[in-house]
């Protein structure tokens, strides 16, 4: 990972909130709920203005942090679908996005994101997987025939978060087994399940905490 040092260096020159984003970042502080920050929050906006995102889906919203994000990089018209199991973080997401005049581009999904997806069928130009990191590899196999050619799946918390990375690691590099935790399972099984697909193609990187990017190469 990155070094305290390079840390604040990616901050102060990379992406700022603007006010709702400082108030979305105020209330994830105050309440110790985990958001992707402004560095990985960069990336997903960049990754929908290269794709030209028209859809977009999340696994898991919280109170809408990353799809802010996301709306700032996609054109007019583009929508985003918000998932989320707690009611009351929905409802703030909604009001966040009400105050910026967004609310009219999102689809605001109370209950499991497993289920909500079986109600879409439209194609989705990028994803996010975010939610409990056991069914990540399900989320995947659930959206990646949703999912044409040049679309992207990013997946959080990779390397840290709910996970330390050096847990993984030596699984990948000589095959020894992991610990009985089902996070760390969970995030071990969908990187060998992107990575297994020959149709897509993975990178990880070590931007917030840790991101891993499927771009859809062929159908």
């Amino acid at each position: 990972m990155l070094s305290e040092q390079a840390k604040r260096y990616v901050r102060e020159t990379g992406p700022q909130h603007d006010e709702i984003q400082r108030e979305m970042a105020a209330h994830a502080d105050e309440h110790g709920f985990p958001i992707i920050g402004p560095d990985a929050g960069g990336l997903l906006r960049s990754i929908a203005r290269m794709r030209g995102a028209e859809q977009v889906f999340e696994f898991g919203s919280g109170f809408g942090y990353s799809a802010y994000w996301f709306l700032q990089g996609m054109p007019d018209g583009g929508e985003v679908v918000l998932t989320e199991f707690d009611e009351d973080e929905l409802a703030l997401a909604e009001e966040f996005f009400e105050r910026e005049g967004l609310a009219d581009r999102a689809y605001f999904e109370y209950g499991d994101a497993m289920e909500t997806i079986e109600r879409y069928d439209g194609a989705f130009d990028v994803v996010l997987i975010d939610h409990q990191k056991h069914r990540y590899a399900d989320a995947f196999r659930a959206i990646r025939d949703q999912l044409p050619v040049g679309a992207a799946v990013v997946a959080d918390n990779i390397m840290s978060g709910a996970v330390d990375f050096h847990d993984i690691l030596p699984y990948f590099e000589s095959g020894e087994s992991l610990p009985d935790d089902e996070n760390t399972r969970g995030i071990a099984e969908y990187l060998e399940t992107v990575r297994a697909d020959d149709e897509f193609h993975t990178v990880v990187l070590p931007v917030g905490s840790g991101l891993a990017i499927s771009t859809r190469e062929r159908a």
